[in-house]
């Protein structure tokens, strides 16, 4: 599997908004279901002519179909198992009833092979999001359980073109199939998490969007990777931050990189101003090589004159988030990140017992909230509804976290005790190492929430917590 003669061989895709899996249009009303199989079956994400993976997907396919809506509409999608092991489907970013969340145990009964679950929830924020299993999520996304749920402006943005970018990576075996036995690996759990050796975008290995001079795109990164953070150089390219786990931002530039964690998504848009014949790439920085992504080739204008001047992008329409926090009298608590490889937790609480580290090994329990691992029978916070809840997250341990809050979004108002003066409203923030990150929210979503780390190792063995909302 040498990547770099694959990609010198990619054909150039046509213009479309979405490459791979089919895009399911929802008209948006309560009566348009779409159903979406849980399912073994094969993709093409090594080459064209290479072995075909065995993957589960969701209607077979990796990503699964392209779930789009305008904003307001309702989504309706019937889960049919049809997998060996017991699943559900999380809306990853949607503010969405609680019933709807998609956490077996906690907001619905996990549905057993051969079963199913109608998901119908009305999306209140136009925007980029996902969909993905929240069930032994550390296996099942890593096998390709996941999907890209697009929520349209209700007016239609100005861009020429908007494309999708989905990047995994995947452990893999010389035979191209996944490597199965180091799932539930100690060392992933421990440390970093799940790291694979093959990228895919779109699921495949690479990706080729055709543009033309004077043309505006909008580009919907989401990095759906178990564990890893992602950086993409821009290089020529001058790209423009527009959205930021699906929220609005005022538009500002990206600079030449974008380091993207696990669960999140940027929205971009980029004016093309090169010539006929000419191409763009996006490439991942690593620290040994420079791995391409994505390729932007120069087409003609198929009978359209370039614009002369391309107007200036005034940002897209705000969403209906609350955002009017009371920082003066919030709820406020803090949440102790502790363990894993070389973070000196001794011992911990594993379902109210006190357990030593050695114990907790053998149990698979390597992390610890405030001194708990995993879920506990009292919630982290019970806030009423409408108040203003400040969890300061303090990373005590030698690696990052991608903190994730199910029913919300948040603002980060302090870094390392240092005010934050930042419009970005997100609901997946990277928690570095030594570092503390206070998080603001309004919580006017009632029901009981999860938050935990989208590293989806360290959720498993104990990054993981709930909220409560009356």
């Amino acid at each position: 599997m040498d990547r770099r003669d694959f990609l010198k061989q990619s054909a150039l895709i046509g213009v479309v908004p979405w490459i791979g899996p089919a895009c399911a249009v929802i008209p948006g009303g309560r009566e348009s279901m779409l159903e979406l199989t849980a399912r073994e079956d094969s993709a093409q994400i090594v080459d064209d002519s290479g072995p075909r993976t065995r993957i589960w997907g969701y209607n077979g396919r990796v990503p699964g179909p392209m779930i789009r809506v305008k904003q307001n509409g309702w989504v309706r999608a019937r889960l049919l198992n049809q997998l060996p092991v017991a699943t559900t489907i999380h809306w990853h970013g949607i503010r969405i009833d609680n019933a709807m969340d998609g956490v077996g145990g906690l907001t619905q009964a996990v549905v057993q092979p051969g079963e199913t679950f109608d998901y119908a929830f009305k999306v209140p924020d136009a925007g980029t999001f996902w969909y993905h299993a929240h069930t032994r999520s550390w296996e099942q996304v890593a096998r390709g359980l996941y999907g890209v749920l697009i929520v349209d402006e209700s007016e239609p943005v100005p861009v020429d073109r908007d494309y999708v970018l989905v990047i995994d990576d995947w452990r893999l075996g010389r035979d191209a199939q996944i490597d199965e036995g180091s799932f539930g690996s100690l060392h992933d759990w421990s440390h970093g998490g799940r790291l694979g050796q093959w990228l895919t975008v779109n699921g495949k290995p690479t990706e080729q969007f055709a543009v033309a001079k004077g043309q505006r795109v909008r580009l919907r990164v989401v990095n759906t990777a178990n564990a890893r953070v992602f950086t993409l150089s821009f290089g020529a390219l001058q790209p423009q931050v527009v959205a930021l786990d699906g929220q609005p931002v005022n538009p500002r530039p990206l600079g030449k990189f974008l380091t993207i964690a696990p669960a999140q998504r940027a929205d971009l848009v980029i004016d093309m101003t090169g010539e006929t014949g000419d191409s763009a790439a996006i490439d991942m920085i690593t620290r040994r090589e420079v791995i391409p992504v994505t390729e932007f080739v120069y087409q003609p204008a198929a009978g359209k004159p370039a614009s002369p001047a391309i107007p200036p992008f005034t940002g897209l329409p705000a969403n209906p988030l609350a955002k009017a926090l009371d920082l003066a009298d919030p709820l406020r608590t803090g949440l102790l990140m502790e363990g894993g490889a070389m973070g000196g937790m001794r011992s911990a609480l594993l379902k109210g017992k006190r357990l030593s580290i050695q114990e907790l090994i053998k149990e698979g329990a390597v992390w610890a909230f405030n001194e708990n691992v995993g879920m506990t029978d009292t919630p982290l916070v019970s806030a009423r509804r409408g108040q203003t809840v400040v969890i300061d997250l303090r990373n005590q341990n030698r690696w990052p976290h991608a903190m994730h809050l199910h029913g919300h979004h948040f603002k980060v108002i302090e870094r390392d005790g240092s005010s934050v003066d930042d419009d970005a409203w997100r609901d997946t923030e990277l928690v570095q190492p030594g570092e503390t990150v206070s998080i603001a929210f309004v919580a006017d979503n009632p029901g009981k929430w999860l938050l935990h780390c989208h590293m989806l190792e360290h959720q498993a063995a104990g990054m993981t917590t709930w909220l409560e909302v009356v």
